[in-house]
């Protein structure tokens, strides 16, 4: 089942956008920028790598058209650039293997990263089609309809999935 969320949504199609999916660092530049536009300074040192690798994965993200110039601003006679993600939210209709994996890599190194204790859980459980279908929706209504705090709490993610095991 693929739920497509409502409001600001891109949906990744290409081959482009893929491949710039295809990569952690990529992934986690996409959730550094999902609450505000920043530069690569910031993302640096938000995301604990250096400004030369966070500017090619910008670049390959631009190219595909995820990730936009969000203007500039004039600091101690230089010139900061900012950067936006292109829609709020990314639709992956067909998911493939190395983006899943990336994505997957991407969410382990934020978890490693948190200065909290983080909820992270897998069960495997029988379920009929429809009972299946129902438990889909509900997960992807209650990330949906969950109402984010003001500007300055922290960001906390949140990665639900519902799958059928192969062979079973």
């Amino acid at each position: 089942m693929n739920h497509q969320p409502d409001g600001d949504v891109q949906r990744i199609s290409t081959s482009l956008q893929h491949a710039a999916l295809a990569h952690p660092l990529r992934q986690r530049l996409l959730f550094a920028l999902s609450s505000r536009p920043s530069t690569i300074s910031r993302l640096a040192a938000q995301l604990g790598v250096n400004k030369g690798s966070v500017s090619h994965h910008l670049r390959v993200l631009s190219e595909a058209g995820l990730v936009q110039d969000a203007g500039t601003r004039r600091v101690r006679g230089g010139t900061e650039k900012y950067f936006r993600r292109s829609a709020e939210r990314l639709f992956v209709a067909e998911p493939q293997a190395e983006g899943t994996a990336a994505l997957l890599g991407a969410v382990a190194q934020e978890l490693d990263r948190s200065p909290t204790d983080h909820l992270l859980a897998l069960r495997h459980l029988r379920l009929g089609p429809a009972k299946a279908a129902r438990l889909a929706e509900a997960l992807a209504a209650l990330v949906d309809e969950t109402e984010e705090d003001p500007e300055g709490e922290p960001v906390h993610g949140i990665m639900v999935t519902l799958y059928r095991q192969a062979g079973a």
